[in-house]
């Protein structure tokens, strides 16, 4: 009895086994970028000749902090990361749960249509869109008689708001909320709105939670569009302002120091929202 109790563990055991395998795998060039960068330069590629001295804090030094701190603009690229993907964030969380919420609640013609066009922009890729946004915010006028919106915080901010695949996520959650509630705020004279702000949204907290933090991930890695629409260091987002190490004397030990800082704040919000992100992938009907 207790071989058969033991091999029944097993299964289970071998799975865990996968699974750390496969963890270590994707950690390995995270505690890489993050140990090097405590390391001088020479050091950083003297311990790759033994790959387990290149996991190991063989020698200590902030050198390469200090240099990304004195040397280049890294406060002012934080700033801009920050500003960037919290406002896109949070303007799409209202605009894009409002179409949503219209597209599952709401009667109005063409809505199929809608529905239909929704989900092919949410498979199409930047890249193949990326030269016909760039014409269009090149002579779409501003509110102050500008004509180009090259360079600015607007022009990496507006065209990202509203996002086809987000919209879909919310449409897919209010689809499955019960209409029987609708229906009993409408009989007390509710309006769409009111229902849609105080009962759809505190039911929907997981997908807000999930949408938040997919686009987050995804504007804080943004390099592309920020490159091919901002010129000015004052604009411009973490993720470009790295390039600006990679000069003719390409230091790597600063380089894996501004890695590691521009990594903190996901791997940060990671660990405070882990347990409520998993739960929300899970209620917001996320395969895979």
């Amino acid at each position: 009895m207790h071989k058969k109790n033991s091999l029944k563990g097993l299964p289970s055991k071998a799975l865990y086994a996968v699974m750390i395998f496969f963890a270590l795998i994707f950690l390995f060039p995270l505690i890489f970028i993050i140990i090097s960068s405590f390391k001088p330069e020479a050091i950083i590629f003297l311990d790759l000749r033994h790959l387990w001295k290149a996991f190991i804090p063989t020698t200590f030094t902030l050198e390469n902090y200090r240099y990304v701190f004195q040397r280049i603009p890294f406060g002012r690229y934080m700033f801009n990361s920050i500003f960037i993907t919290g406002t896109t964030v949070l303007a799409g969380l209202f605009i894009n749960s409002m179409l949503a919420y219209s597209l599952a609640r709401l009667y109005w013609p063409m809505k199929k249509i809608v529905i239909i066009f929704i989900i092919a922009f949410a498979i199409i890729p930047l890249e193949t869109i990326s030269v016909s946004m760039l014409v269009l915010v090149n002579s779409f006028p501003w509110f102050d008689g500008s004509t180009s919106w090259l360079n600015t915080y607007r022009v990496q901010i507006i065209p990202f708001i509203s996002d086809a695949f987000s919209t879909f996520l919310f449409y897919q959650f209010f689809i499955c909320l019960p209409e029987s509630l609708d229906e009993s705020a409408k009989i007390a004279g509710s309006s769409p709105f009111h229902i849609y702000l105080h009962i759809t949204l505190p039911l929907s907290k997981p997908v807000f939670l999930t949408v938040a933090i997919l686009n987050s991930l995804a504007l804080w890695n943004s390099y592309l569009w920020p490159l091919i629409v901002t010129r000015s260091e004052s604009v411009r987002p973490l993720s470009i302002g790295i390039t600006a190490l990679f000069v003719l004397n390409i230091q790597w030990g600063h380089i894996l120091a501004f890695a590691t800082l521009m990594t903190v704040p996901i791997i940060v919000l990671f660990i405070i929202f882990q347990k409520r992100f998993v739960t929300s992938i899970a209620s917001s009907g996320i395969k895979g």
